[in-house]
């Protein structure tokens, strides 16, 4: 392997190599297969390549590609990502890099591209991502290059395959965040990797690939017609909201200077609508957890080296900051990470049979208990049942994409109390979820909708019907806590036909 494929500035620990194929030297170009972090800006894995072009003296193409044969592809997701490739065009057009957006028009489409890629490449560099099909798809890819595929980790603070193991409990986690984060905080990627880069330039991809492999008409599928011609799910709208790093980086500003110190109080009461709104941006890379810690950071006037070197595990005090900012960095990086550290160690975090012991021997031992409210997902998926608050909820999500993070955990609880079983409760909670949020599909989302059944948590008592050690909640409880006045109002009376 040449010598100078091994200089880098981004930390070893976030590089893994996924097949034992040698660097091709006298290849055309490095390639960037962005699949997770979709953005041009701090940005470990784009840095990666940049420096791995570099050292080859070889030009960059960065190819960022959109499927349709995953099970949740719809018009909410899909305008989300394609937003956000306009916003890499655009970024892309004067640096010194070959910028190709794919979009798949029918399953099966994009079969061979990265192979037709990797083919004519020195190595290939692509995003560590460890849920959904995405490690599926890059262990085949893995297989079938004649180069290196290597994986960077760009999500994450502490890189998430660095712990030795998978942590039951959010406390035993932050603890050991808060023994490395000071050191990881000192490395941070490039705000913009490709700045004072001499590469070579690429004029164009080879013809055949081009014309069976064509750059997205990103314009044109932002219409309001645009992915009506892709195989994809039609009966989920795209949202107002728009996706993409400027998009993303505008609303880290926003949060920080307008909502931030609010954000303990205002960020429990839906009508306050204190929290970040973040979490799509985070889920389709357009905005780097690096980002938004070093503008909280910043914000405060607090710097990696002001940290202490050690911890306790507990969730105030070892930041040094205010309340508002101690909760907001604990739920983007310990709650955030302790997901990514879930998926990262097992294949398994989707499955039932993966939650704590002890919370599938109390549900089992409640499975058979009666049940006042029973639903099927169609009923959930139309927000039609007795419970105004649920009901509302599920609205919110399935026209908005978002749902309230308090409501979001009586959402769960209330679905494993009126579906049949618990099993079918993880079903449906999945369904629905990954069908209609933007911030689906993640890490995160099977974090907390196995939260729901107990993983991350402890026994509760007193033992009730149904939940038995589970933890509880109840719409009732919900409405004394918080103030739902004007949520209610917006997200409480569905439109003519919705329940029919």
């Amino acid at each position: 392997m040449p010598k100078s494929r091994l200089v880098t500035s981004v930390p070893p620990t976030r590089v893994r190599r996924l097949n034992a194929e040698a660097v091709r030297a006298d290849g055309d170009f490095v390639l960037y297969w962005m699949v997770a972090n979709r953005r041009p800006r701090w940005n470990f894995a784009l840095q990666y390549a940049v420096e791995q072009a570099q050292a080859l003296d070889r030009p960059l193409v960065v190819l960022e590609a959109l499927g349709c044969r995953h099970r949740w592809a719809n018009d909410r997701s899909h305008r989300f990502v394609i937003d956000g490739m306009a916003d890499q065009a655009e970024a892309f057009q004067n640096a010194p890099v070959l910028y190709h957006p794919y979009v798949e028009p029918s399953p099966g489409a994009a079969r061979g591209l990265i192979e037709a890629l990797g083919r004519r490449a020195c190595l290939v560099v692509t995003d560590d991502w460890p849920c959904e099909f995405v490690p599926r798809i890059q262990a085949k890819a893995a297989q079938l290059l004649p180069v290196p595929l290597e994986a960077v980790d760009a999500s994450c603070i502490v890189p998430m395959r660095e712990a030795e193991r998978a942590y039951p409990r959010a406390h035993g986690f932050r603890r050991y965040l808060q023994g490395c984060l000071r050191e990881h905080l000192a490395v941070i990627p490039l705000k913009n990797p490709l700045a004072r880069r001499r590469l070579k330039s690429l004029g164009q991809l080879p013809a055949d690939i081009v014309s069976r492999w064509p750059a997205a008409d990103i314009e044109s599928l932002r219409e309001p017609r645009g992915l009506a011609g892709l195989a994809i799910d039609h009966s989920v709208a795209a949202v107002e909201e728009r996706g993409g790093w400027r998009a993303g980086s505008d609303r880290v500003s926003r949060f920080i200077k307008q909502a931030l110190g609010r954000y303990v109080e205002a960020g429990r009461h839906p009508d306050s609508d204190g929290t970040s709104g973040l979490s799509p941006y985070l889920h389709f890379g357009h905005v780097s957890a690096h980002e938004v810690v070093d503008a909280v950071l910043a914000w405060e006037d607090r710097f990696p080296e002001d940290l202490p070197e050690q911890g306790v595990g507990g969730r105030a005090g070892w930041w040094g900051v205010g309340d508002p900012a101690e909760a907001f960095l604990d739920q983007v990086i310990t709650w955030r990470e302790l997901g990514f550290n879930m998926c990262a160690q097992s294949d398994d975090y989707a499955d039932y049979d993966s939650l704590p012991e002890w919370a599938r021997r109390t549900l089992a031992e409640h499975e058979n208990d009666a049940r006042e409210h029973t639903y099927d997902l169609d009923a959930f998926d139309r927000g039609a049942t007795h419970d105004e608050l649920w009901n509302a909820a599920q609205r919110q999500l399935r026209e908005s994409g978002r749902m309230h993070n308090y409501l979001r955990m009586l959402w769960g609880k209330k679905i494993l109390e009126w579906t049949s079983s618990p099993r079918e409760a993880l079903r449906v909670m999945e369904e629905l979820n990954n069908r209609y949020a933007l911030d689906g599909r993640d890490p995160n989302s099977y974090q907390g909708i196995t939260w729901i059944l107990g993983r991350f948590d402890r026994a509760w008592g007193p033992e009730r019907p149904i939940y038995g050690k589970i933890r509880y909640m109840t719409s009732e409880n919900t409405r004394r806590k918080l103030k739902l006045r004007e949520y209610l109002e917006r997200w409480g009376s569905p439109p003519a036909g919705l329940w029919s």
